[in-house]
């Protein structure tokens, strides 16, 4: 049989740059400081890294704007930063990857400003989507799409002095729509990949791999109420046929190189579609999102794992499992908040690492974080803005880690005034603090992660549901049982030796909102 490859089983640790560690005291998290940090997280025992966007940007979406996609934005250092990283990493056994956004750029890139200065018609509009406009003199959008961060996704230009054409940004106005028809843009593309492939990183995750493709004549969306940053198959702007070929493409280029990775956001939910972005030829992973979207409801919980085995299942590609990520609530907070969603996000933890498949965990997710209550003059996600105030957008997942000490910034930088503010409560929380307390949740997630990595009842992929009673969850995985209870009473656990529970499991009982290990 072929050996697996190293993603397969690997436990990938998402580093939010900027919110990580800041080495120059300048409030904002930088790559020096994640590289002064990999002893933590080599002792957190991760496989593999992803770091989200550190190209040069004008930070209008904190990186996925982006203006170089070949270099570093000073704000995080430079590409002697990224090689030591990288080097670094690598001396530690941990492999790491990079964000790319290939769906748009920067509003600030070259191509976009030689756009705007090339006027209709031009060779410099084509590398984008530039329509004119409909109605008199051109005055209204070409079509009805709006922008998934709320308001109309197109913005019309000032041409020779007068509004002239419309150009597509389905997200921000600052992040205009590459036209992937266009042959210079994956050419560009391409030498963006072996740019960094030749520096030593170990492959990308790819932002909105759903988005490149855009559909002949650009035809009008049949509903325009979507909620702000959702996505419906039946969506005119995602998932459309052409954007297979894309990947194809991408994928040629990235078999040159062995051993890397690509990962895949893609907001798709019929399993057939899906499972086409993992064909062979194109994505090695593509997240899942049911499981992180589910209630914290055994069956809901089972559903969302049940659907993302069988989404891969018919391409034989590995399923790949999150709780958390930059763009969505933190799970103590979304599984009910305090000492209930804590004990909730701490018992899911143990359901995550025992699934078979690729696991990615956000940066203080291993804390048991919860979302930070911000004051509105501190949201600088564009959704607060393009929502008009009505939604706060996705900040409150965002806010810097806490290393040490007892007031902010926690050691996190030398400087207070952190580009998000930290709550003062999160004292206890820190990872000086939680290191030195056995059953904190971060003592959790290492020894699940160190269990994960050297039991030998963890193998193969098939997973076997176990008959359990009412709001319990029980599976089989190779020679090990987890057990979940999200119901309001304790419940006897089955058969077996305990080797870790989420909460005290004494006598063979399993308290409410807790999650336990046997073999």
């Amino acid at each position: 049989m072929a050996e697996r490859p190293w993603w397969s089983q690997s436990v990938f640790y998402q580093v939010y740059p900027r919110s990580f560690a800041d080495s120059d005291s300048d409030g904002v998290g930088d790559l020096d400081g994640v590289r002064e940090h990999l002893d933590y997280l080599r002792w957190l025992g991760v496989d593999a890294l992803w770091l989200n966007p550190v190209m040069v940007s004008p930070m209008a979406d904190h990186g996925y704007d982006v203006a170089d996609p070949r270099d570093i934005d000073p704000l995080f250092g430079d590409l002697a930063a990224l090689d030591a990283l990288v080097a670094a990493a690598h001396e530690r056994g941990i492999k790491l990857t990079m964000d790319l956004v290939p769906n748009h750029t920067s509003s600030a890139h070259p191509w976009f400003v030689e756009a705007l200065a090339a006027g209709p018609g031009s060779r410099a509009r084509e590398r984008y989507i530039f329509r004119d406009g409909r109605g008199p003199n051109g005055e209204l959008p070409p079509n009805n799409w709006v922008s998934v961060f709320g308001g109309p996704a197109w913005t019309r230009v000032t041409d020779s002095g007068v509004p002239g054409q419309w150009y597509l940004h389905l997200f921000d106005v600052s992040q205009p729509d590459l036209n992937w028809d266009d042959s210079e843009v994956f050419a560009d593309f391409e030498q963006t990949l072996r740019f960094w492939l030749d520096r030593g990183v170990d492959g990308f995750r790819i932002d909105v791999c759903h988005g490149m493709a855009k559909p002949p004549g650009l035809p009008d969306m049949p509903v325009t109420d979507l909620k702000l940053l959702a996505h419906d198959d039946d969506d005119p702007r995602f998932n459309r046929p052409g954007v297979h070929a894309i990947h194809r493409a991408i994928r040629a280029v990235i078999d040159d190189y062995p051993n890397a990775v690509s990962v895949g956001e893609v907001w798709v939910h019929d399993n057939a579609q899906f499972a086409q972005y993992l064909r062979p030829d194109e994505l090695h992973l593509a997240f899942n999102f049911r499981l992180l979207q589910a209630d914290f409801e055994a069956d809901a919980i089972r559903d969302a794992i049940d659907n993302s085995l069988s989404a891969v299942a018919s391409v034989g590609a590995d399923p790949t499992w999150a709780l958390e990520n930059h763009d969505v609530e933190r799970a103590v907070s979304r599984y009910g908040d305090g000492a209930g969603g804590l004990d909730r996000s701490r018992a899911m933890a143990l359901v995550l690492l025992a699934l078979p498949g690729t696991v990615f965990v956000y940066n203080g997710q291993e804390l048991g974080l919860p979302n930070a209550e911000l004051p509105d003059s501190a949201l600088q996600d564009p959704v607060w803005e393009r929502s008009g105030h009505t939604e706060r957008g996705r900040d409150n997942c965002r806010v810097p880690l806490p290393w040490s000490g007892d007031t902010p910034p926690f050691g996190f930088s030398g400087n207070p005034d952190t580009w998000l503010p930290m709550p003062p409560d999160w004292a206890a929380l820190t990872v000086e603090r939680q290191r030195s307390e056995s059953g904190s949740t971060l003592a959790l997630y290492r020894r699940a992660i160190e269990l994960r990595r050297s039991r030998t009842e963890f193998t193969g992929t098939q997973l076997d549901w176990l008959d359990a009673g009412p709001d319990l969850l029980a599976f089989r995985r190779g020679g090990l049982v987890c057990v979940l209870n999200t119901g309001e009473h304790p419940a006897n656990l089955p058969e077996g030796q305990l080797v870790l529970s989420s909460a005290p499991a004494a006598g063979g009982v399993l308290p409410p909102n807790a999650a336990a290990w046997l073999v």
